[in-house]
Parts: structure tokens; sequence; C-alpha cells
């Protein structure tokens, strides 16, 4: 998944500044999303609905003589998904500072975990179909517990945190720590102290010829938050293959992937996935597998699979397409435009 990243620090605050940027750029997607779990009679939602997204990004930057660049990212995004139209809302700032390939942001961050290579699909929607269907191809989530790391939040305020990276020769390093300041007494510590979270991410990749591997940690103060995960990929130009597993607080999950460029203008990925259950263990001190709680949404123990089809339209669109089956026999299809500005 592409990031741009950006970094902060408050050692530099006199320094003039000599020259100044602001950029817009974002994309639209939309399409049909068939999801086999929906029933009007049920939940109220009908089997085929549209699914939408529109995104304004604006970056601002400027750099001062000493050859410090100070930057500033945030969002604009207007979403729907099951039909419900969806009203546009702006995210949390980030900011940063850049110097000498050492980036230190603060704010919304991008978090270690959700910046390691190779945790998510090689698509444009980072997913399959139209708007992800659901990330179960991703080996961080696990037992109804998804996107439970520090990542930047598109329609949210973000972990508010603060991040070190570093990039040089093939090599990324990436430090990121947030806090929740909530006073009310948190359930998910430890004999129920108050105080929100605690989150540590760490993650380091290397890049060389065709190859990346990757692996990034997470410690939390929250159940089922602690986690390591590792990733293999090779890119072959018309093929490429990767390789990922993760232990989630205990929780295995392992993925393999695939995909390959047909023609000039199509591109083929197929995805499978493998996911432990929850351990005796967790049950009895109170963890419990509460998977089937949204249908549809999140997945079971066993295996999953998916596939996804792009075609190049040029101009920065393309037409995406893709099926997938969760472990809990929930079949969903996408197709739908992707277009980028």
């Amino acid at each position: 998944m592409k990031k741009i990243l950006f970094v902060t620090t408050a050692l530099i605050a006199t320094a003039s500044v000599a020259a100044a940027d602001v950029r817009l750029s974002g994309y639209g997607r939309f399409g049909l999303d068939y999801n086999d779990a929906n029933d009007r009679n049920v939940n109220g939602v009908s089997k085929t609905t549209i699914t939408s997204r529109l995104r304004l990004q604006f970056d601002m930057s400027a750099e001062t003589d000493g050859g410090v660049q100070f930057d500033a990212r945030f969002r604009a995004q207007a979403e729907s998904r099951d039909n419900n139209p969806g009203t546009a809302v702006f995210n949390g700032a980030r900011f940063g500072v850049v110097y000498n390939g050492v980036r230190v942001n603060v704010g919304n961050i991008i978090g270690a975990v959700e910046n390691m290579p190779g945790l998510y699909l090689e698509t444009r929607t980072a997913g399959i179909g139209i708007d992800g269907a659901g990330f179960v191809s991703v080996v961080g989530n696990v037992n109804n517990e998804y996107f439970n790391w520090d990542a930047y939040s598109s329609a949210g305020s973000g972990a508010n945190g603060v991040e070190v990276l570093y990039s040089a020769n093939g090599f990324t390093g990436h430090l990121s720590y947030s806090t929740d300041n909530d006073s009310t007494v948190n359930p998910g510590v430890p004999n129920g102290n108050a105080g929100g979270p605690d989150r540590i991410g760490v993650m380091l990749a290397y890049s060389w010829n065709d190859f990346t591997v990757a692996a990034a940690h997470q410690s939390s103060d929250i159940m089922w938050e602690d986690k390591t995960l590792v990733s293999f990929a090779w890119d072959g130009g018309q093929y490429g293959a990767r390789i990922a597993y993760a232990d989630n607080d205990g929780i295995d999950k392992l993925g393999i992937y695939g995909n390959v460029d047909i023609g000039a203008a199509s591109n083929l990925l197929l995805f499978w996935t493998d996911e432990d259950a929850v351990s005796a263990t967790d049950v009895a001190a109170g963890r419990n597998d509460n998977r089937d709680a949204i249908a549809g949404s999140n997945q079971q123990e066993g295996s999953s699979y998916g596939i996804h089809y792009s075609y190049d339209l040029g101009g920065g669109a393309s037409l995406e397409a893709g099926y997938r089956r969760a472990s809990n026999d929930n079949d969903t299809f996408q197709v739908g435009a992707y277009f980028s500005f």
C-alpha cells in the first residue's frame, strides 16, 4: 500500500522559510457490492448495494534555508457503504519535519504496523473488489479484532501519536508510539486501571533486487493487540508472489498471495489465508471468540480465499472486480470503477 511519509521535530524553530508548496490529490471509487450475509428481513440491508468513496487530500510543505522540510496532511472524505449515502468529513491532521533521511511525525500518525510492506494486497484498494471486501486477506485481522493497531485515519482523529522513520539504501526503520488519555476505567487494561491504552510499534524492512523482507511488532495494554507480523515478497515484473504470517496475541494467521500481469492492461491476483482458532486458555481467561457478532464482515478460524481482476482504462482510471469467500462461508462479489486525480 503506497504511502507518503511525513515527519516532525521541534528542534528547528527559528529557521526562515525558503519555499512552500500546497498540493491537492485524491481518488474516487464506486460500484456494486454483493454480500450474501445481508438480508432485508434480518439486518435491513439488501444483498446487493452501492459502495463508494470520494477522497480529497491536502498536502502542505515548506522548506527552510537549511534544508529542513516541514509537512502537514489532512483529508476530506465522503463514503457510502450498504447503500447509505455518506457525509463528507475532515480527518485529524498529521504534522512533520524531515531532515537528512530522518522523519518524525506527530498527530494522525501512519503507525509502524500499518506501514509494513506486504501487509495489504497489491491492488488499488489494498483489498479485494472496489472497497476491500472486509480485508480478510490481512494477516493482522483475526477474531473480530480488525485493524487494532495504530494507523492513519482518513475519517477520524487518528492515534494522535509520535513516530520516527528512517530510510537509506533499501532499509526502512519505523518506530511509533501513541497513548489514549481517557480517564475512565478501561476494561482492557489489567486490573481495570484507569487511563487509556499505550501502543508501541516497530517495523524493519529491507529491499534488494526483486525482493522485500519486512517484520513488525506492536505491544499494547489492550487485549488482542499484541502482535508480530512478517512478510516476504518477490516482484518479478510480470509476476509477483508474497507470503505473510502474524501471531495476533496467540492467534496464528498465514497468508499466501500471487499476481500476474495479463497483456498490457490487466492484472489478476489471488490470495489464500488460514487462521487458527482461539485457544482454550484464552476462552477461560474471558477472551471469548465473538467472530459471529457482525455477520459477513469478519471471519472464523479456517481458510479464506479470493480473486481480484483489474483492467487499466488509462488516464488514472481502472475497472476493479473481485470475489472472496471468508472462512465463515460468507461470499462477496464487487465490481466498479476507480479513478485517481
